[in-house]
């Protein structure tokens, strides 16, 4: 039995390409057990977030997995299967190694990102319950936690602006001037939404509306930053005031669309409006960044300040590699 890892991340597709693989959260117990189906595998998990989606399994060949899943998923999406060029294949220890690389924050596109440990966490808990993991899988992840956080005690991966959440923010002050004053809203309450918001506030922000399908969660996370909640079907009514709108809900399709910002745009007297969708599948329909006055940038556009703060870092990298791989000799994988 082989470990493997198939995926594809920012680096290897656009979010055009990304978007089509997500899984919700909710769905990621389900998925896992469709990738065991699929690759006829003994054991599986699916990670997905905003910057990647990987299938890790176990099973007897690694070529013939590979080329079962990269098929049944393109014919199961109903993409054509050129879509495979945008995928990375790993086996055994190279697999492992990738996995203890995301979880610590080096696969990111914001590297030592936090929220990535929680994501990974997340979906292997959905696989477990779904009862698609086994002995390796187990092994395997458990250990990749455990060293996900030796490298972030160890290291200084962490420091400066590393979520996802707060380079949009990064974003959103360099575009606009400053964000004091500013009234801002977003639009779905998770925990990348969360970081935003308490980025946004810490600039000063001067107002904060929370839209979210669930209500409580929106009340929740508004009064926890001394904003206001709406429901969801209400955000088109503040959009005439605010002057930033940062997006990560998880909805499969766009919600906010050209007409919806057409609309508002006499009742703004054209004031310029800065959207950052952070979501995949993107929330927002690129069509809104043709508005003269209107400016869009999707998670693809936070790529630039990733380099710089990679370049920042790059010893830390190495200290972090050189964590990993002393780590992962500690567990005898099969097929090694």
């Amino acid at each position: 039995m082989e470990l493997l890892c198939l995926g594809l991340n920012h680096r290897t597709a656009p979010v055009e390409v990304r978007e089509r693989f997500a899984v919700g959260a909710p769905l990621l117990g389900k998925a896992a057990n469709e990738l065991v189906e699929l690759a006829e595998a003994a054991e599986g998990v699916v990670v997905s977030t905003c910057n990647r989606t990987e299938f890790y399994l176990v099973a007897e060949n690694a070529r013939e997995a590979f080329g079962k899943i990269e098929l049944r998923l393109a014919k199961k999406i109903q993409v054509d299967s050129s879509v495979a060029t945008h995928f990375y294949r790993k086996e055994k220890t190279a697999a492992a190694q990738h996995l203890c690389r995301v979880v610590s924050g080096l696969d990111s596109m914001m590297l030592g990102e936090t929220e990535i440990f929680g994501q990974v966490k997340q979906a292997y808990q959905a696989a477990l319950e779904a009862g698609s993991t086994g002995a390796v899988l187990n092994r395997v992840f458990q250990r990749a936690f455990g060293i996900g956080k030796k490298v972030r005690t160890d290291t200084s991966i962490q420091e400066g602006s590393t979520s996802v959440g707060n380079v949009a923010v990064d974003l959103a002050e360099k575009i606009f001037g400053h964000l004091k004053n500013s009234e801002v809203m977003i639009l779905g309450a998770g925990e990348m939404s969360r970081t935003t918001a308490q980025s946004l506030v810490s600039r000063g922000a001067k107002s904060i509306f929370v839209a979210n399908r669930s209500f409580d969660r929106a009340q929740e996370l508004a009064t926890e930053m001394g904003g206001t909640a709406l429901r969801f079907d209400d955000w088109q009514s503040v959009l005439q005031r605010v002057d930033v709108v940062i997006s990560s809900t998880g909805a499969p399709h766009a919600i906010v669309h050209r007409a919806d910002v057409e609309k508002a745009r006499r009742a703004r007297k054209y004031r310029p409006l800065f959207f950052i969708d952070i979501a995949v599948p993107r929330d927002i329909d690129p069509a809104v960044g043709e508005i003269e006055e209107v400016y869009l940038y999707d998670i693809d556009t936070l790529e630039q300040l990733a380099e710089e703060a990679r370049t920042r870092r790059q010893l830390q990298i190495e200290q972090c590699e050189r964590i990993i791989d002393l780590e992962l000799e500690k567990l005898n994988l099969p097929g090694t």
